[in-house]
């Protein structure tokens, strides 16, 4: 399929062809909700902690003898009905990470690529580059484009001045072609790739 290409400054820069078995599958959304699931799950530090029995600080010993007091049964205070002991079951360090295999996430990622041009949200670049890292600059750009909510995808690294630039844009997300991610895509307004973006991504995906 065939696609305009745009510069920076709102210009035509031509046209570039997009491979269908990358930008035009049909819509999969329990492959997608399959991969966002999978992505923040892994995501989650898992360093929740409390500690148990054996962890709190204290004695071991019998706090008053078994028989005789009328009172409950006890052992070391330490115990977990007792106000400072350890924790019964609590949580611990683990990974929440779930897995998902190879060939589900390259088929998620070609599905939301595809759901971004059906839905006419995807914009290709020609090069996402500036002279100089002004802030003030890029947002000006971006504002004569009506680009809302954009994610820039561009080649294999991010150009110095427009990374600087977009750092102080809260609405814009820059990554380069190796970080592009389902979660990121469908999360974005505008998904914008850059020529090198494309190519990358096909030589990936196909």
């Amino acid at each position: 399929m065939e696609a305009k290409v745009t510069n920076l400054k709102a210009e035509d820069a031509g046209t570039i062809d997009l491979a269908e078995e990358v930008f035009g599958l049909p819509s999969r959304p329990d492959i997608l909700h399959r991969m966002v699931t999978y992505q923040l799950a892994k995501r989650q530090a898992g360093t929740h902690k409390t500690k148990t029995y054996g962890e709190v600080r204290g004695s071991t010993a019998k706090i008053y003898r078994q028989k005789g007091t009328g009172r409950a049964r006890h052992g070391a205070k330490r115990a977990p009905q007792f106000r400072g002991g350890g924790k019964a079951f609590g949580p611990v360090v683990h990974s929440h990470a779930i897995d998902l295999p190879k060939k589900v996430r390259k088929l998620a990622l070609k599905s939301a690529l595809s759901a971004k041009q059906a839905a006419g949200k995807l914009v290709v670049l020609d090069e996402a580059k500036l002279t100089q890292a002004r802030t003030r600059v890029l947002a000006q750009a971006l504002s004569k484009l009506g680009w809302a909510r954009p994610l820039i995808i561009d080649g294999a690294a991010l150009d110095t001045n427009m990374a600087r630039a977009a750092a102080n844009l809260p609405q814009v997300d820059l990554l380069p072609e190796q970080g592009a991610n389902v979660y990121d895509i469908l999360r974005c307004d505008t998904l914008v790739l850059t020529r090198a973006a494309v190519e990358r991504l096909e030589a990936r995906l196909k």
